[in-house]
């Protein structure tokens, strides 16, 4: 077997980019479209100086084609399309590089206008337009037949030329479209003018063999394909989009448009960073010699830059909870978020087990009496330990006692007890590492009663019986874990009897009346 040979970023050589033709027949278009399709996943909206921060990272990655956004949508987003194209559609690299920056829009002569406006500052402008092509949504969307959407598609093909040479088609919804009519209206798109055919699984619902024959079948059946660069567009509602792209790429495509990130409206786009490294992986071995342009040493920081700007991390974070049955308000999520990241700074690896320990501790927790702000243990070899804790009280000031015992944990609850004054005994103790290493995050229960607290009747067997309160406590620290716990327990049986006073003053208030 003959072992995997990464392909050194500095052996790849750009070819000379020309619109509709790439001189290597092995080189493969990389069009990344984080800063359109991307930023339509909820929550993803981007200022236009993020915008720009991005399409400059971008362009230090390497990209082929940059595309940036939607000029037609709004002022700012023409802005920001035109900011792009003037301030990084013009640094051309020593050796020629300078990514192509093109704008979305839809067949209507009015977009097209608008994005020519806002790219054509660039030194390699493109127009992308698109229509839908899928009889679903020419039935219920566009309400026309497919004659007329051909004549749209030549007209507005030919208006876009009319601009600049670099003009994209995109047959929406292509790989759910009529094969026949999908021949013919690229066919009649090419002699309008297009130099880049995108094909789009737009609903991701096709899988990698069905898209890999999509192309292979356009490719052998559209007059004039070989005048055009195939391209692919594969969303990931069945988690196949990036298969897919590669799928297309090896039956002919040689432009794949991808997200960084993989994000994307629903489900999300092709990911950059597993796109280009599948090629630059196996692109030898199995994809025929295919290679990119892609400078791999900026992905990490890409991908970092985007995440951070659309707020995915916080947002994947929260998806997660969700899986796990967590439902949080922002309030909640943004504590757990916020020690997410602290734990994160020292585990190299964050399970599930984790993030329950941290909901627990940090959200599940009664209301507050105690809040433990320090704790400092001096222990040794003798048996005795000496614990001082500071507590903030619900009067607003904070508490410090010292207490010792027989280790660390039992002077911490005596320093506890200093404080609090209320005379409890504890039933249970219990800790366990909910995950594995010196690391470890451990959880810490506790059972008590209070000395003072009043009795109940046990429902099945009528016995007087104390009743209990429990406590949850999470942290890599044990002595700490185990306070946080303790406190939790007491602020439980502080809050009953606040209750149980109140429920007592209100019946003795109607019985007066």
């Amino acid at each position: 077997m003959v072992p995997f040979k990464f392909k050194a970023y500095e052996e790849a050589v750009r070819p000379e980019y020309v619109p509709g033709r790439i001189c290597d027949p092995n080189y493969v278009r990389i069009f990344d479209t984080t800063l359109r399709d991307g930023e339509q996943s909820p929550g993803a909206t981007l200022t236009s100086k993020e915008k720009l921060n991005i399409a400059r990272q971008l362009a230090k990655l390497r990209v082929d084609i940059i595309e940036a956004g939607f000029p037609a949508a709004s002022k700012d987003d023409f802005e920001a399309v035109k900011t792009i194209a003037k301030e990084v559609g013009n640094v051309v690299d020593e050796d020629g590089y300078v990514p192509v920056i093109c704008g979305a829009s839809r067949c209507i002569e009015k977009d097209i206008k608008t994005v020519w406006e806002a790219v054509k500052y660039d030194k390699r402008p493109r127009i992308t337009t698109f229509i839908a092509t899928s009889d679903i949504h020419l039935e219920y969307k566009l309400r026309k037949t497919k004659q007329e959407v051909i004549e749209i598609a030549r007209s507005m093909v030919k208006f876009a030329r009319s601009f600049c040479h670099d003009v994209e088609f995109v047959p929406e919804d292509a790989a759910r479209s009529n094969r026949e009519f999908l021949y013919e209206i690229l066919g009649e798109v090419i002699k309008a003018g297009a130099s880049t055919l995108n094909i789009t699984d737009t609903v991701g619902i096709t899988m990698p063999s069905e898209f890999g024959k999509l192309i292979a079948d356009i490719k052998a059946n559209t007059p004039g394909i070989e005048n055009v660069i195939i391209s692919t567009h594969c969303h990931n509602d069945l988690g196949l989009s990036t298969a897919n792209t590669i799928a297309g790429a090896v039956a002919g495509a040689r432009q794949l448009e991808v997200t960084i990130n993989g994000i994307g409206e629903r489900a999300g786009n092709a990911s950059l960073e597993e796109v280009v490294m599948a090629v630059k992986c196996r692109g030898d071995h199995t994809l025929g010699g295919l290679y990119t342009g892609i400078n791999t040493r900026h992905i990490v920081m890409t991908s970092k830059m985007v995440e951070e700007y659309t707020g995915f991390g916080h947002r994947a974070l929260k998806d997660r909870l969700k899986e796990l049955s967590y439902e949080l308000d922002d309030e909640q999520l943004g504590i757990i978020s916020w020690r997410f990241k602290a734990v994160a700074e020292t585990k190299k690896r964050i399970t599930d087990a984790d993030l329950i320990a941290l909901v627990s501790d940090e959200v599940f927790q009664p209301e507050l009496v105690w809040k433990l702000l320090d704790v400092q243990v001096t222990c040794g070899t003798l048996g005795l330990s000496t614990t001082t804790v500071k507590l903030f009280g619900a009067d607003g000031d904070e508490h410090v006692a010292c207490a010792v015992g027989t280790g660390p944990v039992d002077s911490a609850y005596k320093a506890v007890d200093l404080i609090v004054k209320e005379p409890v005994t504890l039933l249970e103790y219990s800790m366990n590492a909910v995950t594995e290493g010196i690391d470890a995050t451990a959880t810490t229960r506790v059972l008590i009663h209070g000395d003072n607290n009043p009795t109940s009747t046990h429902a099945v067997t009528g016995e007087t019986v104390q009743r209990t309160f429990s406590g949850a406590g999470a942290g890599m620290d044990i002595v700490v874990s185990s306070v946080k716990a303790y406190i939790g327990a007491l602020n439980k049986m502080l809050g009953f009897k606040d209750q149980l006073k109140t429920k007592t003053s209100k019946e003795r208030t109607i019985i007066s009346a």
